[in-house]
């Protein structure tokens, strides 16, 4: 398998990595990935054909926002809260606690 690109901490920029938040699908598989437990692509139950989901892993990945390492034959990501946190405080801890949004009884 050839090698995949992945940004540096450093080149971590907030405009790519909330255009990658962006879509419903994307911010699912981040919020799978927020377990802190590596996935295999075969993982995310997501309504999307292979190549759609592969469209979304690159568009991740490219960000900065998740880590992918070869595994033999298998591709397993994993979520880069560490560096994203470092260079963005704060940003996935507010995009992980989804369940703590007020609802419109509770306003």
């Amino acid at each position: 398998m050839r090698e995949l690109r992945h940004p540096s901490p450093d080149d971590l920029e907030l405009p790519a990595v909330l255009h990658a938040l962006s879509d419903p699908a994307r911010l699912e598989i981040v919020r799978t990935l927020g377990s802190g437990d590596e996935c295999c692509c075969g993982d995310f139950e997501l309504a999307v054909s292979k190549p759609t989901l592969s469209h979304h892993l690159r568009v991740l990945r490219e960000a900065g926002l998740t880590a992918t390492r070869c595994d033999g034959r298998k591709r397993l990501i994993s979520l880069r809260s560490g560096d994203v946190d470092t260079r963005f405080p704060g940003l996935l801890h507010a995009v992980l606690a989804r369940d703590r949004r007020p609802t419109a009884a509770g306003a």
